[in-house]
């Protein structure tokens, strides 16, 4: 859409096409014009003032074929002809490069993600990790880059140690095999609860983390039923979620890798005794000093970090490291950067923590220790059920209504999620995200399939109506002359939804850049409203090829937003 706009701007003012596409904003009034173009940038270029500027170049912009300008302060408001322009966006949307940008050109990200923790259930709290990794996902793979998924799981560490601790001490072989995960649960908190009033079970659980380490049979025989009935649990949140990873690799995992890493950083004589421990120190970047191995000699999260930093650069082979991992980790990854930036590490600087804010359950934090789980299964059971009611009161005929339930309960959910900028809290409101109309996924699913209900019923009209010449559709269905554009063809609502349209290609190379999912949920709600309002204003049906092909690109659109984000595009609803 901007093409003859940017090309006029750059002929009288010598800026890059970067910056003046950066520039350029959508004036607050549509009669203001269809894009503006601000000169505060000029001032200091021209020695003039921002708004003398703004009415030299509207003159200017004006004599240019295609628009026409006016100065609004500092502020050149462009009017673009829309019988040019209608022709030419058409023709854009239409280009393999407008719906996956090449801004990525081959780079291998490696993307950790999700990673739950073995014995324990997969909490609502789980979701913001998993549903934001698995759309950066798709969204760097539609962006030219090669995205490689790996679920970290929590499988390791000190709190195995506890969980072997509790059950030598209150578990039940029996119960435990009846129900894992819940026995695993209670065990767990009540360990934390005991150790409030008995110091000593942490030296117990610490212990038993020990003897993992150095393969005790009993220790080894109870973790690994742990992580087995664990990821059986595991994976059936993950097909529900339609989520699958290309490695699945826990912490144990580099359990044989940490030795080399603790060599090396010995090697580098970075590392020094801090009251039996061994650290890094990390003045020089303003961080404490990061803990490498503890006083019994035992590992700890940064030391099996590095070592999955190096395997992901040297095995993977992997341009960049994204760590989908909660916001209140940010200390730890900037220690863990840093430290392999202080061991030589170039690549280092392409390791970035990507954060995300806490996920609240009626205005209250979720915690493990002290049994305040909300499991995720639960949820997706409400949502699918609460889903199917609405559908089987709204459409009670609706043929495969449990499918479409489970995409749009399940789709709720994620989008829920997801329409929130990342690094804000989410307070999790279930009845909020079922609902068919706001800011919610079934308002967008429910769109694009009106949408193709209604192009189901201008074909069957067109095909009723085959012989007749003056049938626009008839002729053809799905290639609309691009010579033959006027203002009527397309009036304002149906305008606004085109120049809507024109902006996907922006909007998804900036989520990639950004790595913010929340910027395609926010584009596919303007989408459906912009959609939904050119509906209630045009015809469609029967108001020509133009408006017939404007629905069918919306619905296709629709259909790659709620793809990228993890949501099923129903066409029935």
């Amino acid at each position: 859409m901007l093409l003859i706009a940017t090309q006029a701007i750059l002929a009288h003012t010598g800026l890059e096409e970067k910056e003046v596409l950066s520039l350029f904003e959508v004036p607050p009034q549509p009669e203001w014009g269809d894009v503006a173009f601000p000169c505060f940038v000029l001032a200091k270029k021209f020695r003039k003032s921002p708004q003398q500027i703004a009415l030299e170049l509207a003159e200017l912009v004006s004599h240019e074929e295609g628009l026409t300008a006016s100065a609004s302060g500092a502020y050149v408001n462009i009017i673009l002809d829309r019988s040019v322009h209608i022709p030419l966006m058409f023709a854009e949307l239409s280009k393999a490069d407008f719906l996956k940008p090449n801004i990525g050109h081959g780079q291998r990200v490696v993307i950790d993600m999700s990673s739950p923790n073995i014995a324990k259930p997969f909490g609502i709290g789980h979701l913001r990790s998993t549903v934001i990794g698995a759309a950066l996902y798709r969204i760097l793979g539609e962006t030219g880059y090669i995205p490689i998924s790996v679920n970290h799981l929590g499988d390791w560490g000190t709190q195995f140690g506890k969980q072997i601790a509790a059950y030598k001490r209150w578990g039940n072989e029996e119960q435990l095999q009846h129900d894992p995960i819940g026995e695993s649960l209670k065990l767990y908190v009540r360990f934390h609860q005991e150790a409030e009033h008995d110091p000593s079970l942490e030296d117990e659980g610490r212990e038993w983390f020990r003897r993992l380490e150095h393969g005790d049979a009993e220790a080894q025989r109870l973790w690994e039923f742990f992580v087995e009935v664990s990821l059986g649990e595991f994976d059936r949140m993950y097909q529900r979620l339609n989520i699958t990873f290309d490695h699945v690799l826990g912490e144990s995992f580099y359990n044989d890798k940490m030795q080399a890493v603790v060599a090396q950083l010995r090697a580098k004589g970075l590392l020094e005794e801090s009251d039996g421990a061994l650290v890094v120190r990390l003045e020089d970047e303003q961080l404490p000093p990061c803990l490498i191995l503890k006083k019994d000699g035992t590992t700890i999260y940064p030391t099996r970090d590095l070592a999955t930093a190096i395997y992901r650069h040297e095995v993977m082979k992997a341009d960049r490291l994204l760590y989908v991992v909660g916001g209140e980790q940010k200390l730890h990854f900037q220690q863990v950067f840093a430290v392999l930036k202080h061991a030589g590490e170039a690549w280092a600087e392409q390791c970035e923590h990507v954060p995300f804010g806490l996920m609240r359950f009626a205005g209250k934090k979720m915690s493990t220790r002290r049994g305040k789980v909300v499991k995720l299964e639960e949820v997706l059971d409400e949502a699918v059920a609460r889903a199917q009611a609405i559908i089987t009161q709204k459409n009670p005929d609706l043929q495969e209504q449990q499918a479409i339930a489970e995409d749009v309960g399940i789709g709720a959910i994620i989008f829920g999620d997801l329409k929130n900028n990342r690094l804000n809290e989410v307070d999790f409101s279930l009845e909020e995200a079922l609902t068919f109309e706001g800011e919610t996924g079934p308002y967008v699913q429910y769109t694009h399939a009106r949408i193709r209900s209604l192009l189901e019923k201008a074909h069957a009209c067109a095909d009723v109506n085959s012989n007749s010449s003056d049938n626009a559709l008839a002729q053809d269905r799905h290639s609309p002359d691009l010579n033959d554009a006027s203002d009527e063809m397309l009036g304002d609502a149906g305008w606004a939804l085109l120049k809507q349209l024109d902006r996907y290609h922006g909007q998804l190379i900036r989520a990639a850049r950004q790595l913010e999912p929340s910027v395609i949920a926010r584009f596919a709600l303007d989408t459906a409203q912009a959609f939904n309002r050119f509906y209630a204003k045009e015809r469609i049906v029967d108001g020509g090829r133009w408006r017939i092909q404007l629905a069918e690109q919306t619905a296709d659109i629709l259909a790659c937003t709620l793809q990228l984000l993890g949501l099923k595009a129903p066409n029935r609803m």
